[in-house]
């Protein structure tokens, strides 16, 4: 599976992980489906060592966690939010960044209990935020 999420993330974008759960909101059942998508992103550093001198080049790079949260009420309202993460997943490597994009995706990849993490607590954090839409969505007034 792991080799998945890395060709994955190689082409961008990935839906590592989801989240299902169900709740009652005023006696109705809501799915909520929390999905994590994350994004890599490379930046070079350093310079080619000249005249025998060593190299600095390095592939900083960084994994944004994003989670995208879609709920559907008996009633028929989808609600959807993508919530963006405020603590992404990074590293270096050393070289070109052309070069070490297969190792930066396993590193990833490796880390994919982070990313549960991140969408569990997401998803528990997001719970009073949802119950706020449905309300509104439920309201027979809107502004």
């Amino acid at each position: 599976m792991s080799l998945i999420i890395a060709a994955g993330l190689l082409l961008g974008g990935q839906a590592a992980d989801a989240h299902r759960m169900e709740i009652d909101h005023r006696g109705q059942r809501v799915d909520v489906t929390y999905r994590s998508t994350m994004d890599v992103t490379h930046k070079q550093v350093g310079t080619v060592g000249v005249g025998g001198r060593p190299s600095t080049l390095r592939c900083a790079w960084k994994a944004s966690v994003s989670v995208n949260r879609e709920a559907r009420s008996a009633a028929g309202h989808v609600l959807a939010r993508t919530i963006a993460s405020d603590a992404p997943i990074e590293g270096s490597r050393p070289g070109w960044c052309a070069a070490q994009q297969g190792a930066i995706a396993q590193e990833v990849a490796a880390r994919t209990g982070a990313v549960r993490d991140h969408l569990l607590a997401v998803a528990e954090r997001d719970r009073e935020a949802l119950a706020l839409e449905l309300d509104a969505a439920h309201s027979p007034v809107r502004s």
